[in-house]
């Protein structure tokens, strides 16, 4: 904000003032402004600072919010976080044709956990209006044979706004399947490996109880979940904190053998419970 103190034409001269289309050098405002800004006469001075107040506030907080969101790969971190579940888009493209065939795709994903919500798709370069959308949105821009004009880069690096470009139609669909499997929780797949009976309970100074078992199927492995069972019901799951072969520790005893056990954290364990070993594996879903 400020006061217009001096106006200067282009040849170099004083002037009163100025309407449109009139280049003019403006003396009197309280800090440089950027190439692009736009400027507003209004009745006073106070009027001004208010104004410029109050936009400097919002652009703070925009910027803010900007900075939090970063990346379209760090936004994928909070889908996957669980934070939203769905990935806004705007899209420009050279034809309407390529847009329509975009987005015709993006409605074919097979998979329901995330949804592409297309803000905005048009035909033409990206330019500052599709940049303040995908902005306030949280979105990010794809470009389909077309690039975003100078105005519009800039205020993408204001903004914090993702800008992607292509120009094959699968490659944008490639990216999109891989960010979305990167989004989908994990398949969680569990295997039973064995089971141990209690055959006898020891007090073991500074361990605790340690279950001497019998290993009835399968095998048990150190590192792997467990599960106590008493008449046929779950009443602890954990980890084992040992596993030995008389006085030898070892990481895994096979069915028919004998072994001592104790768990992490956990010490009411009883003759004829039922120790059940399980692994836990991660697999990424596809699309």
């Amino acid at each position: 904000s400020g006061r217009v103190r001096v106006l200067v034409d282009d040849s170099g001269n004083n002037i009163n003032s100025a309407g449109p289309s009139v280049p003019v050098e403006v003396v009197g405002f309280a800090g440089a402004p950027a190439a692009g800004d736009e400027f507003f006469v209004v009745e006073s001075e106070a009027r001004a600072r208010e104004i410029a107040e109050f936009r400097s506030a919002k652009n703070r907080i925009a910027k803010s919010v900007a900075g939090k969101r970063g990346t379209l790969e760090e936004m994928f971190e909070s889908i996957k976080a669980g934070e939203i579940k769905e990935l806004p888009v705007v899209i420009k493209a050279d034809a309407q044709g390529s847009v329509e065939a975009i987005i015709g795709m993006f409605e074919n994903l097979p998979q329901d956990e995330v949804q592409v919500q297309v803000l905005h798709r048009g035909v033409g370069g990206i330019n500052e209006s599709d940049i303040t959308l995908a902005g306030a949105s949280n979105a990010a821009v794809f470009g389909f044979n077309v690039r975003a004009n100078p105005q519009a880069r800039d205020l993408a690096r204001q903004e914090g706004v993702d800008i992607r470009y292509y120009s094959v139609v699968y490659d944008i669909i490639d990216d999109i399947k891989k960010l979305l499997v990167g989004m989908m929780a994990p398949i969680i797949r569990e295997s039973h490996l064995g089971n141990a009976e209690v055959r006898d309970v020891f007090n073991v100074s500074k361990v605790g109880k340690v279950a001497g078992c019998f290993v009835t199927n399968g095998e048990v492995r150190r590192g792997a979940g467990v599960r106590l069972l008493r008449d046929d019901v779950v009443i602890h799951e954990g980890n084992l904190s040992t596993l030995k072969r008389f006085k030898d520790d070892v990481n895994e005893v096979k069915e028919s053998y004998e072994c001592g056990m104790s768990f992490e954290k956990y010490n009411d364990l009883k003759i004829g419970d039922i120790i059940e070993c399980f692994d836990i594996t991660e697999e990424t879903p596809e699309i």
